[in-house]
């Protein structure tokens, strides 16, 4: 029986995917539930399992190809794993007929798994039927690609590689050179899929620049009080709340007040509205391997700093695994970067659309500053709050941030909140 690999439902509002990497290579034997492809949306990558025993007939979709919800992926031949449950048979209508895969198909696809799963380029684009006629060939598509263009590979490209190749006229690659060193260095150039991720990141940043009239403004804030309090009670609140005290949640409290204060930093632009939104889902910007990713932690306002500690530890977690959902990152009112665990010392966030205001956090450098009419040395951070100046005007983001300055260079009121 055939069984087809279909796109799954890839989540609220996404229609749409690429395909990453297949897992499996044609002819590989697959059971029900194993990984046999990934898919990279615009927000997180997903795992296709496979819906049923056998082997992988063929795979209908090239790695770099944009699939939608319901395409074929791929066929698995059911058959091939053998009778692994009793069915009572349709007396009414004739089996369907299996033309996917025959065991020489199978032998030549096992004779050429190995080389199928080297470490190459992308995958070339090639049609279906070719890739059929090179399963029969035993021919690697990634040699056709390489021999002919970039453009799609066609059956007729295949027949004449597979000549070539039978008569002897192909000449293998030549072994790579030695290193060697030179006066004028190598001018390497390297071409890189970008990830789905990538490109959306990319786009959206773009557009963020395009639709909002974005204008940053800057402080800086004493570190002081902040870190004495860490110290002083880092040991009590790891022991009850089983992760360290962080610095962003201080800053995340921080913005609870100064958004109700100053409730157009929580707002969007929807046609000629503004939406002011009296909840306060604070998105915090994480590092990823397919880059920044901005979780959210949902209704803030009501969560301790025990508790936005652990959100934050475990949104990093899953970002580092490749775990985060798409309810992760759904949604959110504003945004918090931390530049500063990077090194950062000072940088212009961009706008979360369409959020209308994120903050930009840097890293603590110890600087002279005027303390009561004396030269003090004082761990400073510089904040960097970016705003869309269409419903945010510069008074009140500079007030705004000065809130936000304030509360944390007096952090005990905050910390009543644990």
């Amino acid at each position: 029986m055939a069984v087809n690999i279909v796109v799954p439902e890839l989540g609220e509002s996404v229609v749409e995917a690429t395909v990453g990497k297949w897992r499996k290579a044609a002819g590989d034997p697959v059971n029900v539930g194993e990984v046999v492809v990934e898919l990279e949306t615009d927000k997180v990558d997903l795992e296709v399992g496979a819906p049923g025993k056998g082997v992988l007939a063929r795979i209908e979709r090239a790695e770099g190809e944009t699939v939608r919800i319901g395409d074929l992926l791929g066929i698995i031949d059911e058959t091939a794993a053998g009778p692994a449950r009793s069915v009572e048979p349709d007396h009414e209508s004739p089996p369907e007929p299996l033309p996917l895969i025959t065991p020489q198909e199978a032998a030549s696809a096992q004779a050429t798994r190995d080389t199928v799963r080297e470490p190459a380029a992308a995958a070339p684009r090639t049609t279906p039927s070719a890739r059929r006629l090179a399963l029969e060939k035993s021919v690697d598509l990634r040699k056709v690609g390489a021999a002919i263009t970039g453009a799609p590979i066609t059956p007729a490209d295949v027949a004449a590689f597979s000549e070539r190749r039978d008569a002897g006229t192909i000449t293998p690659p030549e072994p790579a050179a030695a290193p060697h060193s030179s006066s004028e260095g190598e001018r390497r150039e390297e071409r890189v899929r970008m990830s789905r991720r990538r490109l959306t990141i990319a786009t959206r940043l773009v557009d963020a620049l395009r639709a909002a009239a974005m204008v940053t403004t800057f402080n800086d804030v004493d570190m002081s009080a902040v870190m004495d309090l860490r110290r002083r009670n880092k040991d009590s609140f790891r022991q009850r709340y089983g992760v360290g005290l962080g610095i962003i949640s201080f800053f995340v409290k921080a913005a609870i007040p100064a958004l109700r204060a100053f409730p157009r930093l929580n707002a969007e632009i929807q046609g000629n509205e503004m939406v002011l939104k009296h909840y306060y889902d604070i998105g915090v910007a994480v590092g990823a391997p397919e880059g920044l990713v901005v979780p959210v932690i949902r209704d803030a306002d009501r969560l301790s700093f025990g508790a936005l500690e652990q959100a934050i530890k475990a949104f990093a977690r899953k970002a580092e695994e490749g775990a985060l959902t798409l309810e992760d990152l759904r949604g959110g009112t504003f945004t918090l970067s931390n530049g500063g665990v990077f090194g950062s010392l000072l940088s212009t966030p961009i706008l979360n659309p369409p959020q209308a205001g994120i903050i930009g956090l840097h890293r603590i450098e110890e600087r002279p500053v005027n303390v009561a009419g004396e030269v003090r040395i004082r761990p400073m951070m510089y904040l960097a709050l970016s705003y869309d100046h269409r419903i945010v005007d510069g008074l009140e983001a500079v007030q705004f941030l000065g809130k936000i300055k304030e509360l944390v260079e007096n952090p005990e009121d905050l910390l009543l909140q644990m």
